[in-house]
């Protein structure tokens, strides 16, 4: 797609800022001149209202009521107020008095058909009547109404008392205006208006876009011509110049790109070096997660001999190598050892210290002990030389594969789930010891699981209940037991695929920050061994 050039930017962008300042401008001015019109109006209204109340002898209107005979005084004040009518933009000019129900004319400056006799009644229109009575008192209330009435039309009506001799209202003034008389002069201004403003504001953008064109568009031109220049020169590493010399801040503009083909020059070569250093790098990463990988158990089934146990485990690191590791083990022909932990941090660091606590719990469960005696044991000899203050969350079991008895410890790892056969899977909410490499000689306390044939274990790191979809919702324990639930008929592996999609599917699109390991473990018991089923 071809680009534009910036002197045509320039002149969109001054003729949309022109028709900002045209449109804002004329806006202004158009509401001030609305607001002085009506006001103008709404004040003329009044003054010949109250007029016509100055004029007019209050004493006579009670007589005029009571006879609605017209007299000579009567034809007086009618030609007044025709004759004010005539030579006005008034509407309507009448005098009344104002009732609950309804109104009495008494006089109606009207010569033409249709005007209202003395003692004619006629509905208020919507909102008169409240106007009414707020002036219809000693001191009045000066308020205009403005209304569209299918007999009146389009009108802005105000109303003066009438005083007797005594100083009590006695009849009301009313003066209408028509409003399309107000809008067509308001119209005739904004039309006037608008022409003057847009003819001084293209004027001054002409002459404004003069003044950039030579001070700005042009230098910058020669300059972009110059840069498209630096590009061919950079590849080549030829000698790389820019030729302005407007004695502004253009000019330090090209020094400035001068410079900066200098700096890119080193800086291509530097990211050379940089880019392999990353791809041996990279290389080396791949190493240590096929490494990391090689070293978590990953043939299952892992004791194809034996039918007393079913054990199935996955580990998803959310870098290149993580911190999260399991483990599962024979310790004699009778006694199985499992393993789940997390390590503090993630990427290399949390794999080496990954590493060793993982070596020292088996080489330390095959030299027997309970689990607590184990973690005990381990969590001492991280916490020697721990410099960096990591620590490992640890849940150990010994299973007995001829009785079905476990016995477990947890240093500060997420509670195991137990599924008794025919039943669900629940949370064990096993007590917590202190993390292993967290302080020295800290206490571990072992406890015992009696699992029967068909019984089945479910460990996992913290990666799992944490897990955060986009909308920074956690995955949840809770959720988690349902999903095992659901899927609780596939068995070791069905299980642990079926979890693992399941947190996919909550997560969508989002981000893995912490890795995700899981274990599974059904018990089958002696009975099946013997019988190989």
């Amino acid at each position: 797609m071809k680009k534009r050039k910036l002197g045509t930017k320039v002149i969109i962008l001054m003729v949309v800022f022109s028709l900002l300042i045209i449109v804002s401008t004329c806006i202004a001015v158009v509401v001030r001149y609305r607001e002085d019109a009506l006001e103008r109006s709404r004040g003329q209204a009044f003054a010949y209202a109250k007029t016509a109340a100055a004029y007019i002898d209050g004493d006579r209107i009670e007589g005029y009521l009571t006879t609605l005979q017209k007299d000579e005084y009567y034809e007086q004040v009618e030609n007044f107020l025709n004759a004010s009518q005539d030579y006005s933009d008034l509407k309507y000019y009448y005098v009344y008095v104002p009732y609950e129900d309804d109104l009495v004319y008494i006089w109606d400056a009207n010569e033409e058909e249709g005007a209202c006799e003395l003692g004619d009644h006629e509905d208020y229109m919507k909102g008169g009547k409240e106007v009414s009575f707020a002036a219809f008192q000693k001191e009045p209330e000066e308020r205009a109404l403005v209304s569209m009435d299918e007999t009146y039309g389009f009108i802005t009506s105000v109303v003066a008392p009438v005083y007797n001799s005594n100083g009590d209202p006695v009849a009301l003034v009313g003066v209408d205006i028509s409003m399309p008389g107000v809008w067509q002069s308001i119209a005739k201004f904004i039309f006037a208006a608008s022409i003057n403003i847009v003819l001084v504001i293209l004027v001054f953008s002409a002459g404004l876009f003069a003044v950039v064109r030579q001070r700005l568009i042009h230098p910058i031109s020669l300059l972009n011509k110059a840069s498209g220049e630096m590009v061919s020169n950079l590849a080549s590493g030829e000698v790389f110049r820019i030729d302005v010399h407007t004695g502004d801040e253009i000019e330090e503009l090209a020094r400035s790109f001068e410079k900066m083909y200098e700096e890119v020059g080193d800086y291509i070569r530097r990211l050379s070096e940089v880019t392999a250093e990353k791809e041996r790098i990279g290389a080396e990463l791949s190493v240590a997660t096929r490494i990391q990988a090689n070293m978590l158990p990953s043939i299952f089934p892992p004791f194809p001999d034996r039918k007393d146990v079913d054990i199935y485990a996955t580990m998803h690191p959310a870098k290149e190598v993580g911190g999260d590791f399991y483990d599962f083990f024979l310790i004699d022909s009778s006694h199985l050892g499992v393993v789940i932990a997390d390590v503090s941090g993630k990427g290399v660091p949390a794999a080496l210290f990954m590493v060793i606590a993982k070596t020292l719990i088996k080489n330390r469960a095959l030299m027997g002990g309970t689990p607590a005696e184990i973690l005990a044991f381990v969590n001492n000899q991280l916490c020697e030389n721990n410099e960096e203050e990591m620590f490992v969350t640890v849940w150990l079991g010994i299973l007995d594969l001829t009785t079905g008895l476990m016995t477990a410890a947890n240093a500060g790892h997420e509670y195991p789930v137990l599924k008794r056969a025919g039943g669900e899977f629940e949370l064990f909410k096993d007590k917590h010891g202190f993390v292993l490499a967290g302080m020295e000689d800290s206490g571990y306390r072992d406890y015992e699981i009696s699992f029967a044939p068909g019984d089945m274990l479910f460990v996992y790191t913290d990666g799992v209940p944490e897990a955060t979809n986009a909308q920074k919702e956690l995955y949840r324990t809770d959720r988690m037991v349902e999903a095992l639930n659901r899927h609780a008929s596939e068995g070791c592996e069905g299980l642990l695929h079926e979890m693992k999609e399941e947190i996919q599917n909550f997560v969508q699109e989002a981000p893995q920050f912490d890795d995700i390991t899981m274990l599974a473990l059904t018990y089958y018991g002696p009975e099946a061994a013997k019988t190989g089923e």
